[in-house]
């Protein structure tokens, strides 16, 4: 299926996305990472008890200094095509609460201010009034939720677990006391540091409820895992270091709080055992709704009505990229029922609709992540059509009542919009936060593709160019990180396939074996196998993408990933070393052996692998880059951070030394502040500008050469 993306026309001229001819985009300018770096990001948007009024925050970037600011639209959406109202509000994490109050996170006042939950009445004008502090906290509030009736709030902040008030003095220091500031770490703590930062013993993200009087919380809280040793979890609530609010929802009564937590220590490097518990507010150690299974359980999502729990559920322990199963369990009976166990898809998000009949969740399907309807009377699972064309990367979505959602949609094409759908129908635009920008650069075409792949099996990809470039343009091969995942049809703010292809490029992405949306044993096949059947679909669909498309020079090629992509990276550099012109190596496993030493989610390794490199050191050394160095010849670009504590930035400086050794022409790229990914807006930027200036050496005839 091939489709050309452009951007939407104003939003008051259409609300279908309707193509700009070619010739009035004869002067559009490629899409340069500046661009990239500084467009315009729509948040999720939050909705109003009604239906009628949707928040949603937008991020813009000074194309100067690169600082970046937030700002809250308030949009009708019983009034498609009118302009949206920028508020008269500082804040983030906005979210409607009863009586249209808007909460939100703000700054406190006085001179020692941390972040704290306010409010304010929001009226369909815009018009704000009533602004008020609703927190004012001993210490940070990093997120909140409110209960349904608005009588209480529930936050979460860092606090030593001993701690059964929010006023508790936890500032004494958490490592053993001793002259200078060094950190000692005992060796049945557990995580001793986790992604991208140290660990404090004994201090945890905890959730605290608080009842609200005349809008402000009151008294000292209620920590919902109760005391220390009493039977809750000690562990983090949000879950790190991704965890948010889906980790925490009131019960529709506003009586209770179910949470997601992984107990801490020795075992939680190894453990992907999270599970969902149910907090009464009494203080006492509250239930484990899901201790029968030793795998993950989360998004805790009660039904409006009260009667049951949706939630999801892997089945196989220490397995991050299990399918996640849409479970439910009736509140009153304690029966559970796995809705979804004959759906072979993973769901990655969950919501009711407000009558409590149907259950919307979102999962990926082969290179679309579309919205499903789900009957929680029998488990039947329909794919809603809701966008023409392809449906993208649909997300944070709202059900509305009678049947209408709001979501946010982005592809290759274009970032995130919000999108109105009524009675389950096809959605119309409802924002153009990027759309201003988009219209003004050239458009790319995005072309799906599909192959036998290693073992017979099909394998998609999709080749991504400028629209209307005449002449030859070399390849680049995109390799996904996860290993479990997917370069599908969406936009990204670090590997977008878009900014590439915009400097004349064709770039290729291929869906390999191990990649997620396309069955459990699908996802399942690399485990073991890392640089067997991914390797071979990365050959096969690169031969079949240059035969798809005569337009493409094989001839002048790179290869680039980061993570596992940078992985098969080191992995290509010894096993196809002949092939490519280049190679972009960002955050990759170069050895796997000192890998397994210095990661810190141990329970990825020994699934991968497994067991340990101890247990099963034949499998790490058969998959090892490290162990054909002898054959590496093409040019390497390695990219690391140095706070990237999932691939220590070690392994990026020993690939840079074998290269160095080898006098293979490379170059290495260091960011001190970045983890495993790069989020700063001016690091950003030069990490584009470095690497299409690599990728402009090795393949523009016009280019500097070695």
């Amino acid at each position: 299926m091939k489709h050309n993306i452009r951007a939407a026309l104003p939003l008051a001229s259409a609300f279908a996305l309707l193509a700009t001819p070619l010739a009035a985009q004869d002067a559009a300018a490629p899409m340069s990472a500046q661009d990239l770096v500084t467009m315009p990001r729509l948040g999720s948007p939050t909705v109003n008890s009604e239906g009628t009024h949707a928040v949603y925050a937008v991020t813009t970037t000074d194309p100067e200094s690169y600082k970046r600011t937030s700002t809250l639209f308030l949009s009708s959406l019983s009034q498609p095509g009118s302009s949206p109202i920028e508020l008269d509000l500082d804040g983030s994490s906005a979210s409607f609460g009863d009586a249209d109050w808007l909460y939100f996170i703000a700054d406190g006042e006085g001179e020692d201010a941390t972040s704290q939950v306010w409010r304010a009445r929001i009226a369909a004008d815009g018009t704000v009034s009533e602004k008020g502090q609703v927190t004012a906290l001993p210490r940070a509030v990093h997120g909140y939720r409110v209960s349904p009736d608005g009588e209480r709030i529930a936050i979460w902040t860092d606090i030593a677990r001993t701690c059964t008030a929010i006023d508790c003095d936890d500032s004494a220091k958490a490592h053993l006391p001793g002259p200078g500031d060094g950190r000692l770490y005992e060796g049945d703590g557990g995580f001793y540091r986790h992604w991208d930062s140290w660990e404090t013993p004994g201090t945890l993200s905890r959730v605290f409820t608080f009842p609200i009087e005349n809008g402000v919380a009151k008294g000292t809280g209620t920590a919902v895992d109760g005391s220390l040793g009493a039977g809750g979890p000690n562990g983090d609530t949000p879950t790190m270091p991704f965890g948010g609010g889906e980790d925490v929802a009131w019960s529709s009564d506003g009586d209770g709080v179910f949470f997601t937590a992984r107990e801490t220590g020795a075992g939680e490097p190894y453990s992907t055992n999270l599970d969902i518990w149910f907090s009464d507010l009494s203080g006492d150690a509250p239930v484990n709704l899901t201790a029968e299974n030793e795998a993950l359980d989360a998004l805790p999502t009660p039904s409006p009505d009260g009667q049951y729990l949706a939630y999801v559920a892997m089945a196989r322990p220490t397995y991050e990229a299990d399918r996640q199963v849409v479970m439910l369990r009736d509140l009153k009976t304690g029966v559970t029922t796995a809705l979804t166990s004959a759906f072979d898809r993973s769901f990655q998000s969950l919501a009711w609709t407000p009558d409590s009949r149907w259950l919307v969740a979102g999962a990926q399907d082969v290179l679309d992540t579309p919205a499903y309807r789900i009957d929680p009377r029998n488990g039947s699972v329909e794919r809603l059509d809701l966008m023409a064309g392809n449906e993208a990367r649909i997300s944070d979505i709202t059900p509305l009542h009678g049947g209408d959602l709001v979501f946010t949609r982005n592809s290759i094409g274009a970032p995130s919009e919000m999108y109105l759908s009524r009675d389950w129908g096809q959605a119309k635009p409802m924002t153009q936060v990027a759309a201003g920008v988009m219209e003004r650069l050239a458009p790319v075409v995005v072309e799906r593709f599909s192959f036998t792949g290693a073992g017979g099996d099909t394998v998609w990809g999709q080749i991504t160019k400028l629209d209307g470039r005449e002449g030859p343009m070399p390849a680049i091969l995109y390799v996904h990180g996860g290993p479990q995942g997917s370069f599908n049809d969406g936009w990204s703010s670090r590997w977008n396939p878009r900014v590439v292809a915009s400097q004349g490029y064709a770039v290729i992405s291929v869906d390999f074996h191990g990649s997620t949306g396309y069955g459990q044993a699908f996802t399942d096949s690399i485990r073991n196998d890392w640089g067997g059947k991914p390797l071979e679909d990365l050959q096969l669909g690169l031969a079949a993408a240059l035969e798809k498309d005569s337009q493409i020079d094989g001839t002048r090629a790179c290869a680039m990933g980061a993570s596992y992509g940078g992985y098969m990276m080191n992995w290509i550099a010894g096993q196809w070393p002949d092939r490519f012109d280049c190679l972009v190596q960002h955050d990759g496993l170069f050895d796997m052996r000192s890998f397994y030493y210095t990661t810190e989610e141990l329970w990825f390794p020994k699934w991968e692998f497994e067991g340990s490199y101890a247990e099963n050191s034949e499998a790490y050394e058969r998959w090892n880059p490290v162990n054909y160095v002898e054959n590496w010849q093409t040019p390497m670009l390695v990219i690391a951070g140095e706070q990237d504590f999932r691939v220590p930035y070690t392994q990026g400086l020993a690939s840079f030394t074998a290269l160095q050794e080898r006098q293979i022409p490379s170059q290495l790229l260091v960011f001190p502040t970045e983890n495993h990914w790069v989020l700063g807006a001016k690091n950003s930027l030069q990490w584009h500008e470095t690497v299409f200036a690599w990728l402009d050496r090795w393949l523009k005839p016009e280019s500097d050469s070695e």
